[in-house]
């Protein structure tokens, strides 16, 4: 059976950093990108960042320097470490690991 499971949001200030951990199972980890996503209601979807099978990391312009994707192969986890959260970092993360989903957690930053 897959499982996509996000963890790890909160509420925030902005300048504070959190780390968002995807745990995945019955997938062929290795294999995929994995990816985060982040949703405002009414809003699409929009790609966040990205890490290839083999490694290799991407990111939209808006949080190119502040956050970071990694991926642990042996326990098939994909973390987002964001830092400096702005007020427009307020949303519902997702991580998606080849065409599977997670359900999404909240990550709400306000003063």
């Amino acid at each position: 059976q897959v499982q996509v499971v996000e963890s790890g949001g909160g509420l925030l200030q902005p300048g504070q950093s959190l780390t968002l951990s995807c745990a995945s199972s019955g997938i062929r980890f290795s294999a995929y990108e994995a990816a985060w996503f982040r949703q405002v209601a009414d809003k699409e979807r929009e790609w966040v960042a990205r890490i290839s099978s083999g490694g290799r990391a991407s990111y939209i312009q808006s949080v190119q320097g502040r956050f970071a994707i990694s991926r642990d192969y042996r326990n098939q986890i994909v973390n987002l470490r964001m830092n400096n959260l702005q007020f427009e970092d307020t949303a519902t993360y997702y991580c998606r690991i080849g065409s599977n989903w997670g359900q999404g957690t909240q990550v709400t930053v306000a003063s």
